[in-house]
């Protein structure tokens, strides 16, 4: 027996069969690759889930944890305060959208910034309802699933929902949704199931991760924030995995140059240690009262002085332009594999900048969705040492998230890979 296959069967002995795991065991991680318990290694295409963009073990951030280790590891922020989680707060006022006064908070995961995003958005428009967009993912607590508009594997089992959320169209062309047809959408809301003046926010990722990867138009994106702007709601972009340079912009709302009202933030924001936060207008962030947010973690030293380096990265080594640069070799090698004769399965190729994905289908005139293909080239790619995630809320679509620190060969080494899977697995369907 393997040590693969020995951590295998302890993880079924001792955890919960809940847990899913892609049956790789790191050992060891530097950069944009891998090596699992046998010593094989892996070109990492999930990056962590849109996590270590700065690479693994950057050597900045792992200096700047190692520093911060010397000093202390945990105070609690509310308790004996530390000038770096000022100094980050300082940072993301500075680099988030919006030309006005703006303030920050940290916590510990993505949701804990999305739920209390929506508590201040709450507190300051003394309103209960939320809006958020189908194929929408906001995390897993119970806030986070009645956020989320997908029922498998996340929601099922779990209900009920909470109340006072609703969900809207997001526009998606490959499957026949328009920008005119989603805000028709929302407006049938307003008159079906909740007034408009009763709302606190619209929340929405500009880029959806787990629903495939989805874009949100500029002008869908221009025109929600005019219907928020008209009824007074409060418009929250969800960055969790698009945000941190990850599409070529800092954060991915920036591409329809629409200002929101709040930005939340996590994954590539700490460079692998658990960090989250959200940045808002200064008077909806202090709309709270006294004590009312926080959290005994919130803030982590460690992990605040690994998201100053890891901004400081992102600016020195330009990787907003290096997640274009990234994002171009994919694209046009996706797209490429896809016009060959016998490539029809490809159906959609799509993304900004180093958020890439391409959509499977078992028939380009209905575009059907062909997960039973995406799982099978994943399985091909992870045989030849690629890592790759699928996504969608059908679950038929591969995303790319390679480091932004990723060398060209290696990005090419992994395109390679992807087409030698994509091959198998289609020649293997027929």
């Amino acid at each position: 027996m393997t040590k693969t296959e020995q951590l295998i069967k302890r993880k079924q002995a001792a955890l919960s069969d809940a847990l899913a795991i892609k049956g790789i065991f790191t050992e060891k991680a530097e950069g944009s690759e891998l090596w699992d318990a046998e010593g094989r290694r892996f070109i990492d295409f999930a990056a962590g889930i849109a996590v270590v963009n700065t690479g693994h073990r950057h050597p900045k951030v792992m200096q700047a944890v190692v520093d911060q280790c010397e000093k202390f590891t945990h105070t609690c922020f509310h308790v004996a305060p530390y000038e770096s989680y000022i100094s980050l707060c300082e940072s993301l006022n500075e680099i988030t959208p919006g030309d006005f006064p703006k303030k920050s908070m940290l916590v510990s995961t993505g949701i804990e910034a999305v739920e209390n995003a929506l508590k201040v958005a709450r507190s300051f428009t003394g309103r209960a309802g939320v809006v958020s967009f189908f194929g929408g993912f906001h995390g897993r607590t119970m806030m986070g699933l009645s956020l989320t508009a997908r029922q498998t594997p996340y929601k099922k089992g779990f209900g009920p929902m909470l109340p006072d959320v609703f969900h809207s169209p997001m526009p998606n062309e490959f499957h026949g949704m328009s920008t005119k047809r989603a805000l028709e959408g929302l407006e049938q809301l307003f008159v079906s199931s909740i007034d408009p003046e009763r709302i606190a926010a619209f929340i929405i990722e500009p880029v959806q991760g787990e629903g495939g990867f989805v874009v949100a138009p500029k002008e869908f994106l221009q025109a929600l924030r005019k219907i928020a702007d008209k009824y007074g709601i409060l418009l929250i972009s969800d960055e969790i995995q698009a945000g941190m340079g990850r599409t070529g912009k800092m954060f991915a709302i920036e591409h329809s140059s629409v200002v929101p009202d709040i930005v939340t933030m996590a994954k590539g924001l700490a460079g692998g240690f658990p960090l989250s936060a959200l940045t808002g207008r200064a008077d909806v962030m202090d709309s709270a009262g006294p004590a009312s947010l926080g959290g005994t973690y919130g803030g982590n030293p460690l992990a605040v002085a690994a998201a100053n380096a890891v901004l400081e990265v992102i600016a020195e080594e330009n990787l907003c332009d290096a997640a274009i640069n990234i994002g171009n070799i994919m694209k046009s090698r996706l797209e490429a594999l896809a016009k060959r004769q016998g490539m029809e399965a490809i159906g959609n190729v799509r993304g900004l900048g180093a958020m890439v994905a391409f959509e499977l289908v078992t028939n380009r005139k209905t575009n059907d969705p062909d997960a039973a293909l995406t799982t099978q080239i994943i399985a091909e790619a992870q045989q030849r040492g690629l890592i790759l995630l699928n996504c969608g809320v059908r679950g038929n679509v591969v995303r790319l998230l390679p480091p932004l620190t990723s060398s060209q060969s290696i990005v090419n080494e992994a395109m390679d890979i992807i087409e030698a899977s994509v091959e198998a697995a289609i020649a293997k369907q027929a």
